[in-house]
C-alpha cells in the first residue's frame, strides 16, 4: 500500500509542500526552500546501528550518557575499513539523530543555562539531525565496536567512525 502525500502550507512563503519536506522551527512549518533556499539534500548511508539500553531520548541523557557502554553494530560490509583501529583508545562516531524532535532556533541550553542557539549547543534539535561524539573505545570484535560514552539511543544509525582528532 502506498502511503498518500500530505501537503501542507510553508508558514514562511506559503508554498504547499510534502509534509515530509517541511521542517517545524520554533513552532512554524517551513519548507526546505524557505530553510536552504536552492541546496540540494546529499545521500548518506548509515554504516551501521548502536545497540545499548536507552531507548528514548531524556532531558538529562547526556549526563547518563558518559557511562553508557553501547556497540556499535557496523554492517558486514564495513569490516574492511576496520584495519587497526583496535588500536585507538578514542574514536568519533558521527550519527543521525533519527528520533529527534522539533527545532527551537534558541533556547536555555542544558548545563549552564544560558541563553544560545542551536549551533552554540549539542542539542539534538537541529536541522541537520546529525549528532557527532567522542568515546571511549573499549573493544573491537568483528564488526562489533564496543563504546563508552556515546549520547546515542538504542537504534541510532551510524554515519561514520573516525580517530580521534588530537
Amino acid at each position: 500500500m502506498v502511503k498518500p502525500d500530505v501537503m501542507v502550507v510553508c508558514d514562511g512563503c506559503g508554498a504547499s509542500c510534502d509534509l515530509e519536506a517541511c521542517f517545524v522551527v520554533d513552532g512554524e512549518q517551513l519548507c526546505h526552500r524557505c530553510l536552504f533556499g536552492e541546496m540540494s539534500p546529499v545521500a548518506i548511508y548509515p554504516i551501521g546501528l548502536v545497540s545499548n539500553s536507552q531507548q528514548e531520548p531524556t532531558h538529562d541523557f547526556r549526563i547518563q550518557a558518559r557511562s553508557l557502554v553501547s556497540t556499535i553494530e557496523l554492517l558486514p560490509s564495513q569490516e574492511k575499513f576496520l584495519y587497526r583501529l583496535d588500536e585507538e583508545e578514542e574514536i568519533t562516531v558521527v550519527y543521525y539523530l533519527h528520533k529527534s524532535g522539533h527545532v527551537k532556533s534558541r533556547f536555555n541550553r542544558g548545563y549552564d543555562g544560558k541563553d544560545v542557539g542551536v549551533f552554540a549547543s549539542r542539542t539534538p534539535y537541529r536541522l541537520s539531525k546529525i549528532g557527532i561524539q567522542n568515546v571511549r573505545l573499549l573493544r573491537v570484535d568483528g564488526t562489533a565496536l564496543t563504546v563508552e560514552g556515546l549520547d546515542a539511543i538504542n537504534g541510532t544509525p551510524v554515519l561514520d567512525i573516525k580517530m580521534k582528532w588530537p
